[in-house]
């Protein structure tokens, strides 16, 4: 849609406000609404001021004065607002210069996009995100000066089959919940549910079903995108999955690990390039794979432990990347190895279908960072020509412990990666699509207001080791 079009779709359904979001660093989404009133052509050439001070890791008090310019392309109507709202997404402005404010992620991504063209490597680059969540019944928290817990309860989790009363059993077993009709799937009805609020938004999803863990894990499948569509998309998934399950009575987290001793959540990431509409991944190397793949896959493993700190950006994301239950920690491809990095999915053989999926990234990362990042990644490799080595195709766990130390992993620790970051990032900096200004806030931010507020808090578990030392 364009300025005019929207305007009019707003008029069809009645709007009486519109909603302008954006999203911060750390990748949550915020908004202010106005009258719609104060919608018109010009506002998309405009903006409308606001204040950027107080969102984290933005301006400072002396330069906050921003202006929100909506996106036309992005309006939908809000499906949970009780007023009929237009909602659209925001790119970030100076209002003095009038250029694009370049902590604003939207921004990166769209610059990404813009680097890959110029290159001309490939026109369009296509991402599938496969994020994954737990629906729970109740979740409480708290962390003082003399006291630290988290408590989760879920009717789905295999923890309450020894309840005695109002127990009706049928709840997946830890690491069997991969597939179970209902009613062992407790979710079927409220994940079609979401399910239909993102078609009736725009969104195109290709199916829905019950993860691997017990507790409600979920996963609903987007259909790929271009990048900065993608990320849109991914924004408006998350949006639509908290609040059809809220009005449930039912709360979401896309933690990547909140459940000890079980599966955690993963958002797997398919990768493709195109040129002039063609397909460029297809070809007659391994997998079915062309050179440019070959050379993608290079670069994305040549910077995985660098990407870690902005595709797994949390402290709790390292508590997922940890041999066993199919992490992905090992940084090697594979046609069939869900342990490796990089899988090249085989279920067909058409050069459309054609792609990567890189399986280290979680649903914590703010999608415009994580997807702009691994797209610079492979773009890097494409344009260096990085052989990604000989495939992984033996099972992990067979490999004796010799083989497995000539195997790369992914960092260990939020602290790790970020030092990775900071090591290697100048393959991020090309066509100044990321700054070193912006990964030294980001650094910066991800140490003090995270890695290290975790480090300075005892570990409730630490009691059980240490009281009586």
């Amino acid at each position: 849609m364009d300025a005019k079009q929207v305007l009019e779709f707003a008029r069809k359904n009645n709007a009486q406000l519109v909603d302008l979001r954006f999203t911060d660093i750390p990748g949550i989404m915020h908004h202010v609404s106005y009258p719609i009133s104060e919608l018109t052509e010009e506002s998309f050439e405009e903006g409308f001021g606001f204040d950027g001070s107080s969102i984290r890791g933005w301006a400072a008090i002396h330069e906050s004065d921003m202006l929100l310019v909506p996106d036309p392309a992005t309006a939908f109507m809000d499906p949970f607002s009780e007023t009929p709202t237009i909602v659209m997404y925001c790119d970030i402005i100076d209002p003095i210069t009038r250029q694009h404010y370049e902590r604003d992620p939207r921004w990166i991504a769209r610059k990404a996009e813009m680097y890959l063209i110029n290159t001309g490597v490939a026109d369009t680059a296509y991402f599938g995100p496969e994020a994954e969540f737990f629906i729970f019944d109740n979740i409480s928290f708290d962390q003082r000066e003399h006291c630290g817990y988290y408590y989760i309860d879920a009717e789905e989790g295999r923890w309450n089959s020894g309840r005695r009363e109002n127990n009706l059993g049928y709840r997946p077993r830890y690491k069997e919940g991969y597939f179970p009709v209902p009613p062992t799937d407790h979710y079927q009805d409220l994940r079609s549910q979401m399910v239909r609020v993102m078609q009736q938004c725009g969104l195109e999803v290709e199916c829905h079903h019950h993860e691997v863990a017990t507790g409600g894990q979920a996963e609903i499948d987007l259909r790929y995108a271009p990048l900065l569509r993608a990320a849109d998309n991914l924004m408006l998934y998350k949006y639509i999955v908290r609040n059809v399950a809220y009005r449930a009575g039912k709360t979401v987290t896309f933690m990547p690990k909140p459940i000890f001793g079980d599966n955690g959540s993963g958002m797997h990431t398919h990768q493709s390039l195109w040129k002039n509409g063609q397909p460029l991944f297809a070809g007659d190397g391994y997998a079915g794979l062309s050179q440019i793949a070959m050379w993608y896959i290079g670069g994305l493993l040549k910077h995985a432990r660098a990407l870690s700190a902005i595709i797994a950006p949390t402290t709790n994301s390292y508590k997922r990347l940890v041999p066993g239950f199919e992490a992905p920690v090992n940084l090697a491809y594979s046609r069939r190895n869900r342990s490796a990095a990089i899988r090249i999915p085989m279920y067909s053989a058409s050069p459309k279908a054609k792609r990567i999926e890189f399986r280290p990234p979680d649903p914590s990362c703010n999608p415009y960072l994580a997807f702009a990042a691994m797209l610079m990644a492979g773009l890097d490799g494409v344009l260096n020509r990085i052989d990604p080595g000989p495939p992984l195709d033996k099972d992990i766990y067979d490999l004796s412990p010799e083989e497995l130390r000539g195997v790369p992993a992914m960092p260990a620790s939020l602290d790790e990666a970020l030092d990775c970051l900071e090591e290697d990032h100048d393959f991020l900096l090309k066509g100044d699509v990321f700054t070193e200004e912006l990964l030294e806030t980001y650094i910066n931010y991800k140490r003090k207001n995270e890695a290290e507020a975790v480090r300075l808090r005892p570990h409730p578990y630490e009691f059980a080791l240490y009281y009586d030392i």
